[in-house]
């Protein structure tokens, strides 16, 4: 069995497992908030960077753990805004590495089937250039396969750092979680991707936002295969078509994408009309 295989086999099993790490018997995140050396115990926001951010400390010892039972050393990305969150190195095989970012993200309350989505990653010089050092720990192409390890949740309200609280210790068990209902799941990233572009201004791929395709790894590209992913976002919005009445524009679905590269489009996932 070939390196990624074997890598995506443990992950996904190591995945299954760790509900019961972060979670209680009633499915609220054990984390509460943080303490001081009074004892004090301060609830945090439902902020998602903050979220993000928390329950990737709170995550990184399993992980620690998971890499050194499988033979890999974790590499963190030297700078905040570098790609991908945590490189994991081969200790026998410095060849042999994989990308994995943690992404969280929200159900959405009146349609609980759909999650609120995240970015995958720049589509900018590091993706176009597979040799750049530019924000990334490695080169692109030195990966064997890039990884998204996934976290969907309830938010229980909507707790701005303004009213967050303090407790004493002997209050901790009162102490309702931020988030609750988690959902694990780890994909490689261009299974889930979208075609649309991820949310702000920043060159940032889009996922797909449907919960169930997500655990499933049925993204818009995951019948396509890699290649088509990786052919559509180095050419985001670059290609430009005359149409029949002679206008032009640039291509920006990938549909319009996969007709203009005469491709076979019985095999795009469309996105579902809710999301």
């Amino acid at each position: 069995m070939e390196p990624k295989q074997v890598f995506t086999n443990a992950l996904s099993q190591w995945v299954s497992d760790i509900n019961q790490y972060v979670s209680t018997e009633d499915r609220q995140w054990t984390v509460k908030g943080f303490i001081d050396i009074y004892k004090n115990i301060y609830t945090i926001s439902s902020d998602t960077k903050i979220i993000s951010k928390i329950l990737e400390i709170h995550l990184f010892p399993q992980l620690l753990k998971f890499a050194h039972e499988n033979g890999y050393e974790v590499i963190l990305a030297n700078h905040q805004n570098y790609y991908p969150d945590m490189s994991l190195v081969n200790v026998l095989d410095e060849s042999v590495k994989f990308a994995l970012d943690l992404k969280t993200t929200y159900r959405r309350p009146k349609k609980r089937h759909l999650c609120n989505g995240f970015t995958l990653g720049s589509h900018g010089e590091y993706f176009k250039n597979r040799s750049s050092t530019k924000n990334i720990q490695f080169p692109y192409s030195s990966y064997s396969g890039h990884f998204c390890l996934g976290a969907i949740y309830d938010r229980a309200d909507r707790m701005s750092i303004e009213e967050t609280k303090s407790y004493q210790l002997e209050e901790l068990h009162s102490i309702t979680s931020v988030i609750n209902n988690f959902q694990f799941f780890v994909a490689e990233k261009w299974k889930i991707a979208s075609d649309r572009g991820g949310s702000g201004n920043t060159a940032n791929i889009g996922s797909i936002n449907h919960i169930e395709d997500m655990m499933k790894g049925r993204g818009m590209f995951s019948r396509l295969g890699e290649s088509w992913f990786d052919d559509y976002w180095m050419n985001y919005q670059k290609i430009t078509v005359v149409d029949a009445q002679g206008n032009t524009k640039k291509i920006s679905t990938l549909r319009e994408f996969v007709e203009y590269r005469q491709g076979d489009t019985r095999l795009i996932v469309e996105r579902r009309s809710d999301e």
